[in-house]
C-alpha cells in the first residue's frame, strides 16, 4: 500500500469512492470538481477505474490517450493530460483494458509520483474509484487526504459502503472518511442513511464518520448523462446541481489535513440562499 507523503506545496487529494456500482459516484465526482472550478479553484480528475474508466464519456471527450500509455511507458503525462469544462485537468483511464486491472507494485509507486506531481499544480485533486474492495481501489484511498464514500438508500448500496470504510479504517485508522448519499428522497432519508452507518462504525470500527450531504433525486442528472455533460453545466438551477454546490463549498471550507492547503484558504461562502442550504444540507 502507497500513502502519499505530506507535502506544504500540494493541495488536497480527495479520493471518491464507493462499495457498490450505480449508486452515481462517477457523476458525484464530475459535478463536485465543476462546482468546486466555479469557486475559482484549480481541479483535476484522475479517473481511476482504470480497466472501466468512463469520466471522459460523462463529459462527451474522446482522447486519443490514457493513463496506461503513461504507465507503460509510451506517452508522457501532458500527453495523456486533457482539458475538460471550466479548465479542470483530466486524467483519463483506459477503458476494457484488461492489463490495468491488477496493477504491479512498480505501476502503483509510478502512479503515486504522476498523483504527486499532479497534485502541486491543483488546489484539489479528485481521485475516482472503481467500486468494490480491490487493490485498485483501495490503493488511491491511501493516497488522499481525505476520503469521499458515495452511497444510496438501497440496504446493499449501505452495506456495501460499510465494507469500504472498514477496509480503510483497517489500513489508516486516522484517515478522514465523509459521506455523500445520492439520489435521496429528501434530508430526512438520506440523514438516515448517515445514522446507520455513523452507528455502526462508532460501535464496531470505533470511529466516527463525517457527513458532507446528500444530493437530492433529480431526472435532470439522467437528462445531462444522455447528453454527456454535467448536471451543474446543463441544467445549473436543477436542485441536484443546488446540492453539487453546496457540496463544494462545504469541502472547501474544511480546515486542511497535513501539509498547507492552498485552497481552503479561501473558505468560499456557501452560495445561494439559506433556504437553498437546507434543503441539501
Amino acid at each position: 500500500m502507497t500513502p502519499l507523503p505530506t507535502s506544504a506545496s500540494r493541495g488536497t487529494i480527495i479520493t471518491i469512492t464507493s462499495g457498490k456500482g450505480g449508486v452515481g459516484k462517477t457523476s458525484v465526482v464530475i459535478n463536485l470538481a465543476l462546482s468546486l472550478a466555479r469557486l475559482g479553484h484549480r481541479v483535476g480528475i484522475l479517473d481511476g477505474d482504470f480497466g472501466l474508466g468512463n469520466v471522459d464519456v460523462l463529459l462527451g471527450m474522446t482522447p486519443k490517450h490514457h493513463l496506461g500509455d503513461y504507465l507503460a511507458g509510451e506517452k508522457t503525462l501532458e500527453e495523456i493530460t486533457v482539458r475538460g469544462p471550466l479548465g479542470i485537468r483530466i486524467i483519463p483511464a483506459g477503458s476494457g483494458i484488461q492489463a490495468l486491472t491488477a496493477l504491479g507494485r512498480d505501476q502503483w509507486t509510478l502512479l503515486s509520483s504522476v498523483i504527486r506531481e499532479i497534485s502541486r499544480d491543483l488546489d484539489y485533486l479528485l481521485l475516482d474509484t472503481a467500486a468494490g474492495i480491490s487493490d485498485n481501489v483501495i490503493e488511491p484511498l491511501l493516497m488522499a487526504e481525505r476520503i469521499l464514500v458515495v452511497t444510496s438508500f438501497e440496504p446493499a448500496a449501505v452495506i456495501d459502503a460499510y465494507a469500504v470504510i472498514k477496509i480503510a479504517t483497517r489500513a489508516q485508522p486516522d484517515k478522514e472518511i465523509g459521506l455523500v448519499v445520492n439520489g435521496a428522497r429528501d434530508a430526512d432519508e438520506a440523514n438516515s442513511v448517515y445514522r446507520q452507518l455513523d452507528v455502526a462504525t462508532t460501535r464496531f470500527l470505533q470511529r466516527s464518520l463525517r457527513y458532507y450531504g446528500f444530493v437530492v433525486t433529480d431526472p435532470s442528472v439522467r437528462e445531462a448523462a444522455l447528453r454527456q455533460r454535467a448536471v451543474v453545466e446543463h441544467v445549473p438551477h436543477a436542485p441536484a446541481s443546488r446540492c453539487f454546490r453546496i457540496l463544494a463549498s462545504r469541502l472547501a471550507g474544511l480546515a486542511p489535513i497535513g501539509g498547507v492547503d492552498k485552497a481552503t484558504r479561501r473558505m468560499p461562502p456557501v452560495p445561494g440562499s439559506r433556504q437553498e442550504a437546507m434543503r441539501c444540507a
